[in-house]
This record gives C-alpha cells, sequence and structure tokens, in this order.
C-alpha cells in the first residue's frame, strides 16, 4: 500500500486529533539540522524483517546495530538468535551486555551506545531491565540516543519499553501495570493475540482509568514512530494487526490501524 493510500484508509476510518492517535511526519528541529527521534515497535518477533526494516530507517548502507539484552539477563540463546537474524542483511550487528564489570568493558554506557546506528532492546522481564537501567544510567543514554536521531526498537521488553506506561507480566501471578521511559505518549500492550490475559487486562486497566489510551500490537505486528506520531503501521504476518485502544462514553473501544507488510 502506498503511504498516500494508506493516509486516506487511515482518515477514512476515522483517525486524527483527539482520542484518536495523529498520523503523520514528525521532525523535530535542532539548530539548524532536522533530527528525526525514530521508534520502531512490535508486539512480538522482532526478527530479520523487522531489523532489515529498522536498517533502512537508519539510512546508512552498513548500519550498526546494537542487541541490548537487559531483559533476558544477557542470554546466549537470544544472543545466538540476533545474529543470526542479522546474517542475511547488510548490517554491522553488535551486543551490549547489561551484566559487566570493570576489567572486562572498557568503554562507558555512552561510548557504546552513541555510537550506533539504531539499537534493538530484547524481549523479557521489563520491569528488571528498567531497574537495571536506571541505576547503571542506561535510561538517560537511550534518551540522549533517541534525541540524536539513533532508531530505537524492539518487541515486548523491548517495545513496553518505550512508553508512558503498559502491561507485563514480569511480576509474579498477574500482567500488572508497569510505567516505562515515557519517550512515546499512552501505553502499550504487546502480545495482544499471543497471551490470552493481554487483551481483557489492557481493556480493564483502560477502562478502570489506571492505564492512559495507547496501542496494542499482535506479535508480528508493529509501528514506526516518528517523534509521538505515528509514521507507518506494519506486519510480517498476514493476520497480525494493530490498534488504538481508548475509553470513549464509558466503553473501550479498539480502533484498528490499517498495516502494511513488509518482507
Amino acid at each position: 500500500m502506498k503511504r498516500r493510500d494508506f493516509l486516506a484508509s487511515a482518515a477514512a476510518a476515522g483517525l486524527g486529533l483527539g482520542t484518536r492517535p495523529r498520523i503523520a511526519l514528525g521532525e523535530r528541529t535542532t539548530g539548524r539540522r532536522l533530527i528525526a527521534r525514530q521508534i520502531l515497535i512490535a508486539g512480538g518477533g522482532f526478527g530479520t524483517t523487522f531489523i532489515r526494516y529498522m536498517a533502512e530507517l537508519t539510512g546508512k548502507p552498513f548500519p550498526r546495530l546494537c542487541y541490548l539484552p537487559t531483559a533476558s539477563a544477557d542470554r546466549e540463546s537470544g544472543i545466538i538468535r540476533w545474529y543470526e537474524n542479522c546474517a542475511p542483511l547488510n548490517v554491522y550487528p553488535l551486543v551490549q551486555p547489561s551484566f559487566i564489570s570493570s576489567y572486562r568493558m572498557a568503554q562507558s554506557w555512552e561510548d557504546v551506545l552513541l555510537s550506533m546506528d539504531g539499537i534493538v532492546v530484547s524481549g523479557g522481564n521489563t520491569l528488571n531491565q528498567q531497574a537495571i537501567w536506571n541505576v547503571q544510567g542506561i535510561d538517560e543514554v537511550l534518551r540522549e540516543a533517541w534525541e540524536r536521531g539513533i532508531v530505537l526498537g524492539g518487541a515486548s521488553a523491548g517495545s513496553l519499553c518505550w512508553f508512558e506506561e503498559g502491561t507485563t507480566d514480569s511480576r509474579p501471578q498477574e500482567v500488572t501495570k508497569i510505567e516505562g521511559l515515557g519517550f512515546l505518549q499512552g501505553s502499550h500492550s504487546p502480545h495482544y493475540d499471543a497471551e490470552a490475559v493481554r487483551r481483557p487486562t489492557y481493556h480493564r486497566l483502560i477502562r478502570s482509568g489506571e492505564l492512559k489510551p495507547g496501542y496494542a500490537c499482535d506479535n508480528d505486528a508493529g509501528i514506526y514512530f516518528v517523534d509521538n506520531e505515528v509514521r507507518r503501521v506494519v506486519k510480517t504476518r498476514e493476520d497480525a494487526r494493530v490498534y488504538y485502544v481508548a475509553l470513549e462514553a464509558g466503553e473501550v473501544v479498539e480502533t484498528e490501524l490499517p498495516a502494511e507488510m513488509i518482507r
């Protein structure tokens, strides 16, 4: 679908100002230079296709892409899968563990992360990730990366972390509310079609006012944000969906955002 047709479809679906998400171009001016603050998320499944799209968004012919597996406790299997997913692509894949020591890491977080063209955050335990980022100062470095136009992204914990708030399975017993970095306004629910508890929990928390309206993404579907505006809605599976979920006249309403297949 061409961008013109996509925007027309979005308009026909009633997406605009007010309680609906605004789908438009967005860039921030810093001095004389326009810097687009970019985030690419998926509800689950940030594999080769999403990584390829992120690489294109950097505008670099051979971008440096860093995998940040804090949420998965630097799990080796995830790191191996990262390199496997990057293998078919014209990218320079790197990994920055969070469980480090001064003797094994000679560069600062700033030295490493701000030298990248894109940063992909792993899935895993979002609550633990946020706590580690906070005490290490990684959260502030990621904000600087975002401000500089380094493309950020990920799925699951790697999508949830960028929003003001959302739903997480990082605590015992039940899916609960969690606060994120707040780069993106509103709330988020990943794995919307893959885990039965996600949709009713998201609806309940929005209905009660505990969560702000926001974006729900199925696995294999996601959103490209420029600043806080939706630039493009994408999917890698035909039946994957993305929704804007809000409270209208006391009822929770899901508005499907038209998604384009990427390959």
